[in-house]
């Protein structure tokens, strides 16, 4: 089995509980804050504690604006297919081409019995799940003639197609056994196992029978996408499938990537905590390793995910935080006010690093040295240097790799920065209240991390438990220990670590007080200020000091 090369894509899993519906569709918007690609849900209609699926999904599709949603799957047995067809067809126009089909073809026959459905046996499971992805097909080919399908399950007899979908849904069927397999790699765009009930031991096997369906019926097996419901815990040895720290999570999933062809991993949670770890700790590293992999392999199938910054990219040539994430963060969260110019910042602090070192294919942000707070948190001048890179070394695409994550999950913390004045502004413009947007704020990434043990630690390679201490297992820790020149650096951030976490503490505190206070607008503005300010020049100072380090030393 090969990597196919196709776009990474990553998403939560979410159950529909009922008695907890807002925070099921918290669950779903802070999949999308976190920039995750899809938000699925469970289907299963028989189930009384849980809501209907098909208008959750139509909920939380109207309250977000990136991010994928589909079933996973949805019970054919109960859902009619010429109506779930336009049900599909009629979101994805409403939603800007923005639903998937997950698909089953039915089980716990009894519930579906209990609702009125038919009761039918495995095979005519099979049999009627065909006939449905025909007429689903049929009645999104708007402006074709009318159809008529006779089955054995499902009849459809001169009904006009339309309305077509906004863009070509996937149709991905959640499949085990061997016809239901088969059938995948025939008829369907993607196969959508879960990890639970097709262990990383069997995909193998299975994707084997999926591709000799595919060749057999005249298709490529890339024509399938391979998607995978994963779950797991970040706690544990790592000695089995995603029972560990997140870089066991990375190298796990990357590896089924490239010698099982899976390219969707989709979180089987609804715990927050853990939807922050994966789309901040695992889902960047997949990525790296993936792409520094296809390179190596010289793969041009790989396509760049739309919510990541493509590895390599040049400083200049990244978008702002208005439009994804990026080192012009200053222009999007807010310049100096006008007349007033900004204050030096790091520059003069050692240059060492003030240019792309060129061998390791990406350029630390730098810092542009405006401030608008009216005080400093520390004096950039005292900053200390490490070593100066080696003019004359190479980097292999892993090490290459290391860096360039750093600066990713940096440029996703300075997007969360443009957010937070964002929030900051619709409260003082009085469109949103204070409690609102701490809330939103306390589910962001930079809120959730503590800055004891650094930025990129506590993204990429944060492991906090019973079983293992901060000193055995962070970054920093090693980065001493493999380059004693790197103390005095690694010393100054983890002091301001602790800085930036009392500068988050203070828009907090600024948040609860504007409601109160006559100057609540002004002294909330300038919390935010000194956070850019602080958070901004922590970044690039971080990233000038420790991209080649990382690189060089290969802590990961």
């Amino acid at each position: 089995m090969a990597d196919h090369g196709h776009e990474l894509l990553f998403g939560t899993f979410l159950t529909p509980v009922a008695a907890r519906a807002d925070r099921v569709v918290a669950l779903a918007l802070l999949t999308e804050q976190a920039g995750l690609d899809l938000v699925t849900m469970q289907d299963h209609p028989y189930q009384a504690r849980f809501l209907d699926t098909w208008t959750l999904l139509s909920v939380i599709a109207a309250r977000t604006s990136t991010v994928r949603v589909s079933p996973n799957v949805a019970n054919l047995p109960l859902r009619p297919p010429a109506v779930l067809a336009r049900s599909v067809a009629t979101l994805d126009l409403l939603s800007g081409g923005r639903v998937e089909l997950g698909l089953g073809a039915g089980a716990f026959w009894d519930g579906i019995a209990a609702l009125g459905g038919p009761r039918l046996t495995a095979a005519e499971g099979v049999d009627a799940l065909e006939e449905g992805i025909g007429i689903i097909r049929a009645l999104w080919a708007e402006g074709g003639a009318s159809v008529k399908i006779d089955g054995s399950h499902h009849r459809v007899h001169g009904a006009h197609p339309g309305p077509a979908p906004a863009h070509d849904v996937g149709i991905w069927l959640g499949a085990y056994k061997r016809r239901m397999l088969g059938l995948t790699g025939r008829l369907a765009d993607g196969w959508l196992p879960s990890s639970a009930y097709a262990a990383p031991d069997v995909l193998t096997a299975m994707n084997a029978t999926v591709d000799e369906a595919a060749l057999a019926a005249g298709r490529s097996p890339a024509d399938v996408r391979r998607l995978y419901n994963v779950s797991g815990s970040f706690t544990g040895s790592g000695g089995a499938f995603l029972q560990g720290p997140a870089h066991v999570w990375v190298e796990q999933l990357a590896e089924l990537t490239l010698e099982e062809g899976m390219s969707a991993y989709i979180l089987a949670s609804d715990d927050p905590d853990d939807i922050r770890r994966f789309a901040a700790e695992v889902v960047p590293g997949v990525r790296e390793l993936v792409e520094a992999e296809r390179e190596l392999r010289g793969s041009s199938a790989a396509v760049p995910s739309s919510v990541a910054v493509p590895a390599g990219t040049a400083v200049a040539d990244r978008p702002t935080v208005a439009g994804g994430a990026g080192p012009s963060a200053r222009a999007a969260v807010g310049a100096a006010p006008s007349g007033r110019a900004g204050t030096a910042g790091s520059a003069g602090n050692g240059e060492k690093r003030g240019s792309a070192v060129p061998a390791l294919g990406v350029t630390p942000t730098p810092d542009d040295g405006v401030r608008l707070a009216g005080v400093q948190v520390w004096d950039e001048t005292t900053r200390p240097t490490g070593p100066a890179p080696d003019p004359d070394r190479t980097y292999t695409p892993r090490e290459q790799a290391s860096g360039r994550h750093l600066v990713d999950v940096h440029d996703h913390l300075r997007q969360e920065l443009a957010e937070v004045r964002r929030l900051v502004e619709q409260v003082t413009g009085g469109v949103m209240d204070a409690g609102a947007a701490r809330s939103h704020i306390n589910t962001m990434t930079m809120r959730q991390n503590n800055w004891t043990v650094g930025t990129y630690c506590e993204s990429y390679c944060r492991v906090v438990t019973t079983h293992h201490t901060i000193e055995d297992q962070s970054l920093f820790p090693g980065l001493r220990r493999a380059d004693g020149r790197l103390v005095p650096v690694i010393d100054r951030l983890e002091q301001e670590h602790h800085a930036i976490h009392e500068v988050l503490e203070g828009v907090d505190r600024a948040l609860v007080a504007f409601v109160s206070g006559p100057d609540g607008g002004a002294a909330l503005r300038s919390a935010v200020d000194l956070l850019t300010d602080t958070l901004l020049s922590h970044l690039s100072y971080e990233e000038r000091e420790l991209v080649e380090p990382l690189a060089r030393l290969g802590i990961l």
